[in-house]
């Protein structure tokens, strides 16, 4: 604990440091090729899967089941609707969960006693949902909605606060960076993508935003006090100095979001806990990477090219050399 301690102290010194700013067009890089994995993955596999809470169709629920074979479910679908591919899933220890297209009252009445059949339960055992497509199509435009004003806000309000909207500008990037990247690992490994979810990317862009505000803070600071560093490494100095938090405010999020995400998934069974929980894990651990390796390096890639910046800079960088020749004139 001792030697991380003083790790930590190094870094915020600058006696230990990290050149993560000039190593910025490698985090670049990374960057778009991760987005275009993202992307084009996705668009391979013929698109995300949205649940049905987007696109409408039907939903089985088979509680206190002992033969939890997903086959079963399957074969029972395909033989009433043989056009229909069910989606299947376990809730639980004891539950089954079967999603299809929209069903006709009369095929839903089979599909039902099929099921209940399959499981060799009683037909009450086997609950059933049905979710129109207008409401889905509601559903899916209010996320996006959602979305889009949430981002607006964010950049008005980064800003505002920041007095210059480089800042807002390169945290935005990082936002989306982070949701292009959690959403690309739904569509890649091929999970559904429910409301509970979106709700999920909503929370990592507030988390990240709040992380990126905090090192921006700093870096506002240092370029604003700082008397012998260039502006370039005043930012890569402020993001050093606030590395070790960074990675700590992320591991003690990451422990309560993957207990819950566990007792989700194995325990309870509960889809929304798993959906939001999973969500907030891929999403934390991205805008970690975001706030440290894109939002600060890109800020300072915007802001260094400016006339003040470089006239500035220069004298800085003309003072350093004369007290370096003073020094070793005085060696000598």
């Amino acid at each position: 604990m001792a030697s991380f301690s003083q790790f930590g102290n190094d870094l915020y010194t600058g006696k230990r440091s990290y050149d993560i700013v000039g190593r910025r067009r490698l985090w670049y890089v990374i960057a778009i090729a991760a987005i275009l994995i993202s992307l084009g993955v996705p668009w391979l596999r013929g698109g995300y899967q949205l649940g049905i809470e987007f696109t409408g169709g039907s939903e089985f629920t088979i509680s206190d089941v002992k033969n939890l074979d997903q086959n079963l479910a399957t074969d029972a679908v395909e033989n009433i609707v043989t056009d229909e591919i069910p989606r299947v899933s376990q809730l639980g220890t004891h539950g089954i969960r079967v999603q299809t297209g929209q069903l006709t009252d009369a095929q839903t009445t089979q599909v039902q006693g099929a099921l209940a059949d399959a499981y060799n339960v009683d037909s009450s055992e086997v609950a059933s949902t049905f979710i129109g497509a207008t409401w889905g199509a509601d559903v899916l435009a209010q996320a996006i909605r959602g979305l889009v004003i949430f981002l607006a806000l964010a950049a008005v309000f980064m800003a505002l606060y920041f007095r210059t909207w480089k800042m807002s500008l390169s945290a935005m990037v990082a936002l989306l960076h982070d949701l292009l990247i959690t959403a690309g690992v739904y569509g890649i490994v091929g999970l559904e993508v429910t409301p509970a979810a979106v709700i999920g990317f909503l929370t990592i862009l507030g988390y990240s935003l709040y992380d990126t505000v905090v090192v921006f803070d700093k870096v506002r600071e240092n370029t604003a006090m700082e008397t012998h560093r260039t502006f370039v490494q005043s930012v890569n100095l402020a993001v050093n100095q606030t590395l070790v938090r960074s990675i700590n405010t992320s591991v003690v999020a990451l422990l309560p979001v993957g207990a819950i995400l566990f007792i989700g998934s194995y325990v309870l069974g509960a889809g929304t806990l798993r959906d939001i929980s999973l969500a907030l894990f891929i999403g934390i651990i991205v805008g970690t990477y975001s706030t440290i390796f894109i939002a600060s390096p890109m800020y300072a890639h915007l802001r260094e090219g400016e006339p003040k910046i470089k006239a500035a800079d220069a004298k800085k960088q003309a003072a350093a050399k004369k007290r370096a020749e003073v020094n070793a004139t005085a060696e000598a």
